[in-house]
């Protein structure tokens, strides 16, 4: 009888206490990265055993908020905004071993894509909606909360700590109040942070930040939850009048309203950490806002324990949280539905590009299968919503597809201080019809460079997927004799002029995520107008090889490097042989003893392995190395400049490929070298690269121009080498290097350039 009583008035007494005891809501503001000195606030909340019952944020507040309440630790936040993943899918970059290099185009040097429409019979233009790609970041939230939603059932009051977050009705200019649903959609359309990030649509509304409408949703939170007591954490600076130049400073107030941050003090407490040193986007600084956060709150613990008198153990969250992420089903994907595309057969390829012949689909399978399709020119973006499905203890998976425009123009090229600059615009057409039909043409144009090029792409959606090619290129240099000054040049006329067209048709098969098999065959026809000496009178005729063949090639090649130019990660290797036969026609100039023209057939193979790999050794410091061999049985051409011109080329920098240099040619070679590259930042970093070049029977000149092998094997080795400074802009690289060549005249190189030193493939 002693011991009921006393259980029951046990529970009498802690009735009592919970109907008494206060309730706390916490209210977390926008303001870009700052908000990481959220972590460091709640931190030392729990560290203080001061209770959280509810949490609302705003942008980076509701990130913060929402990952908390859905039973991540600060540890864990913390750790996932200093991984390699938060930077991949907070700037749009995919990881290495998610790029799909299958489906990737032709290099070329576009800066940006513009996509045609046709709306009321007019024909628009669309630039970019969003500088960072989405894809990511929508399949991280997806990947962080699916499971969290699975245990709330969608209703954000049921997590672990009851959340709300806030977006903005693009159209209506009204606030949104997200409490149910998606949990990881409500984050995502809550931080969208206009030009910076893609809307998103939800219940049939376009959202963006909801610091455009509330920054600060502390009177929601007074209207939802009525708690007894507020604590609000602020990192949004005041406003500061943005120059007509300053885009971040812009897009900063825009995304930051004027908002009122004041709570009365029979409401709560209002915390503030003032960061005037980290930006919207400096998610780098985690350490330095997460300190300052920490800083803010231990000043305030003080006020905040007078205020709040109820204790809640460690013990007890950890409780909590354990409880909630006990409901959390493990991520596997069974019923797969695809919206947005027309075409049945797209579908049905979307959806067998993820299942296979597997019933069930693993996160680690489906998160390589998702890049796979998002790397598709075809499809433009791809949103993962997943919802557990009680019945079958799978997610469904739904998949908003977002098909890419069937015209797209591409503008690009390269702006140099060297008489290098070109400009580039291309023009596609996509369409599907039970597979991937793309057309393309562009055209380079520049004093140094030309070319035009037309063709297309056949992509098959088969078991074993392959594409069929075919392109018709029409290229044209002109090498210059020009001194090394930085800033004006002393440009001579062109003392080598190739024009060249080639017709090409290709098939292709995947190999892996990295690689591919192809197997090729084109016709090339080159034109080589030179000289023989480097001083040239005003009478001067150049004297002209004509080479004309056809070319049989096949070859293995992979790449997961993370930029066109400059690359920082990842590899490329390539290995290819090739069967060439045709006829050289040469036609003696001014500057030839020969004045008889004369045509010499040729057959030969050429074998060709190329290694390209970065090593990440530190954060701060990355080491590459370079290995080329090239052989070939290729007979001597009529002479000795004619040889060089037709012979492989040891180019491995950007701005090597813009001059021709005779001591790195050669039919048969070794070559390599090592790059040393230090970090500043993401985007910003200094490379030094060494290279040396060996040939192997070097070709030689006799007095009257004509060529022969060196009898000594590996007898020269000639050296080059660049030290550059590269900013990568999101559009373009900005370099400025200085670049060595072992070579006669001039052997340094200063160049300032923006831009892309591309070009369109050759024949052979």
């Amino acid at each position: 009888m002693f011991k009921k009583s006393l259980i029951f008035t046990s529970i009498i007494v802690f009735a009592i206490t919970q109907i008494n005891a206060q309730s706390v809501g916490l209210v977390l503001s926008g303001g870009g990265a700052k908000g990481l000195a959220h972590i460091g606030v709640i931190r030392v909340l729990e560290e203080n055993n001061i209770p959280i019952d509810y949490i609302a944020g705003t942008s980076i507040g509701a990130i913060i908020g929402g990952l908390y309440a859905a039973g991540y630790t600060t540890d864990e936040m913390e750790e996932l905004f200093k991984s390699d993943e938060f930077y991949f899918w907070s700037t749009g970059k995919i990881q290495k071993e998610y790029r799909y290099y299958f489906k990737q185009p032709e290099a070329e040097p576009s800066w940006i894509n513009l996509r045609v429409t046709r709306k009321d019979d007019k024909v628009k233009l669309l630039p970019p909606t969003n500088f960072i790609p989405e894809e990511q970041m929508d399949f991280a939230f997806m990947e962080l909360v699916a499971a969290t939603s699975a245990a709330c059932n969608n209703n954000f009051d049921s997590l672990m700590i009851p959340f709300f977050c806030v977006a903005a009705d693009i159209n209506s200019d009204n606030p949104v109040i997200l409490r149910k649903g998606d949990l990881g959609e409500a984050i995502r359309a809550s931080m969208t942070v206009p030009l910076y990030f893609k809307p998103i649509e939800i219940d049939g509304k376009l959202l963006f930040d909801g610091g455009l409408i509330n920054n600060f949703p502390l009177d929601l939170m007074k209207e939802i939850y009525k708690p007894d007591i507020i604590i609000g954490h602020k990192v949004a600076n005041d406003l500061k009048e943005a120059e007509s130049d300053d885009l971040r400073q812009q897009v900063s107030n825009l995304v930051m309203r004027p908002t009122n941050f004041e709570i009365k003090a029979e409401d709560g407490i209002l915390l503030e950490t003032k960061l005037e040193n980290v930006s919207l986007l400096d998610f780098n600084k985690i350490d330095f806002a997460l300190e300052a956060g920490i800083e803010t709150a231990n000043e305030m613990i003080d006020s905040i324990k007078s205020r709040i008198t109820r204790n809640q153990q460690q013990e007890i969250i950890i409780q909590k949280r354990e409880t909630f992420n006990s409901k959390k089903p493990k991520l596997f994907f069974q019923n797969i539905q695809v919206e947005g595309v027309k075409d049945p057969m797209q579908r049905k390829f979307i959806i067998q590009s993820i299942k296979h012949k597997y019933n069930v689909v693993t996160l680690s399978s489906l998160k390589k299968e998702y890049f796979k399709l998002i790397a598709d020119e075809h499809i433009k973006s791809i949103r993962p919503i997943s919802h557990f499905n009680k019945e079958t203890g799978y997610f469904d998976l739904h998949l908003k597809v977002e098909p890419e425009k069937k015209i797209e123009v591409k503008i690009g090229g390269n702006i140099s201080t060297k008489p290098i600059n070109q400009g580039f615009f291309s023009f596609n057409y996509r369409t599907y019809k039970s597979r991937a039909y793309t057309l393309m043409s562009n055209i380079y144009f520049g004093r140094f460079y030309s070319s035009y090029k037309i063709g297309g792409r056949i992509d098959y959606p088969t078991k074993l997927p392959f594409y069929f090619s075919g392109y018709s290129t029409f290229n044209r240099w002109d090498f210059f004799s020009s001194s090394s000054e930085l800033f004006f040049e002393d440009v001579r006329p062109p003392y080598i002029i190739q024009n060249e067209n080639n017709h090409r048709l290709e098939i292709g098969f995947p190999l892996g995520l990295h690689g591919k098999l192809f197997l090729n065959t084109n016709y090339s026809s080159s034109s080589d107008k030179y000289y023989q000496t480097d001083i040239v009178n005003k009478g001067d005729v150049a004297d002209k090889t004509i080479f004309n063949a056809f070319a049989s090639n096949i070859g293995v090649e992979s790449n997961s490097l993370n930029y066109r130019q400059f690359a920082t990660e990842g590899s490329n290797r390539f290995i290819s042989a090739k069967y060439i036969v045709g006829e050289e026609s040469f036609f003696p100039g001014t500057t030839i003893n020969s004045k008889k023209s004369t045509d010499i057939k040729h057959n030969y193979i050429l074998l060709k392995a190329y290694a390209n790999k970065y090593f990440k050794i530190s954060k701060k410091f990355t080491l590459g190395t370079t290995l080329e061999a090239v052989y070939s049985n290729k007979e001597l051409f009529q002479n000795y400049k004619s040889t060089l011109l037709s012979a492989p080329g040891f180019y491995p920098s950007p701005h090597s490929k813009s001059l021709f240099l005779e001591n790195f040619h050669s039919n048969n070679y070794l070559a390599g070298g090592l790059k040393a590259l230090i970090h500043f930042n993401q985007a910003l970093h200094l490379r030094v690269e060494g290279y040396g070049f060996i040939p192997i029977k070097e070709e030689l000149r006799h007095d009257d121009n004509s060529a022969f092998h060196n009898k000594n094997t590996f007898e020269n080795y000639y050296l080059q080498g660049v030290a550059a400074l590269v900013y990568q802009t999101g559009i373009g690289p900005a370099s400025l290097s200085v670049n060595y060549y072992d070579k006669e005249n001039t052997d340094l190189y200063f160049t300032l350039n923006f831009g892309y030193i591309l070009f369109n493939k050759r024949g052979f």
